[in-house]
């Protein structure tokens, strides 16, 4: 069976794997994208556990400053060792991140970083908005649109802002495969972004 380069990206999508993963797996998987993302889902939780249980307690504080001198950001990146903390790759990461945050104004790293209320508020609007669908529906309705929102607002679910430089990959995508070629666990600690007036 030919895999197509849609089969490739739609896998990619669903996943967040790299390009050559989804090719592999979809050829083990005989072009049956269920049965891919199933033995991506065995790697990439094998892997990731293996690598979350080790401590990163080493990293980088990178900056930015925009050129109008009103918006400035921090990030903390953290890895397991010094070397890859000095290592080109892992600091261009933690400056581009600083970048993509002065952009694009997330709210947290990650989902359990937004605050309660905010989720709270969300999800009143998106209940209002669709009272009129059936009832049957409504919920995963609602449930969309809130996903869709945390998607906006949460630094690892956002498409970098230099989109041709990655892409279109979402920062979560870049750490993995950052974390890949590090061999190490690669965490996104914490970012403060400031601008003028707020």
């Amino acid at each position: 069976m030919s895999i197509t380069a849609q089969d490739v990206k739609a896998l990619r999508e669903r996943t967040g794997a790299g390009m050559m993963e989804c090719k592999k797996a979809l050829v083990e998987a005989d072009g049956d994208i269920e049965k891919a993302i199933e033995a991506l889902r065995v790697k990439g939780v094998a892997k990731a556990e293996k690598r979350g249980e080790r401590a990163a307690t080493e990293g980088t504080v990178q900056s930015y400053i925009h050129a109008n001198g009103k918006i400035g950001v921090l990030v903390e990146v953290d890895c397991e060792t010094d070397f890859v903390a000095r290592n080109d790759d892992f600091v261009a990461f933690a400056r581009d991140l600083a970048l993509h945050v002065a952009a694009a104004a997330p709210v947290a790293v990650d989902e359990d970083g937004v605050p309660a209320e905010d989720v709270e508020r969300e999800t009143r609007i998106a209940e209002e908005q669709f009272a009129d669908k059936p009832e049957n529906i409504r919920g995963n309705i609602v449930r969309g649109k809130v996903d869709s929102w945390l998607k906006e607002v949460v630094l690892l679910k956002q498409a970098h802002v230099n989109g041709e430089k990655y892409e279109g990959r979402t920062i979560e995508e870049i750490r993995a495969a950052l974390a890949a070629r590090t061999g190490e666990n690669i965490v996104i600690r914490r970012f403060t972004r400031f601008a003028v007036g707020d």
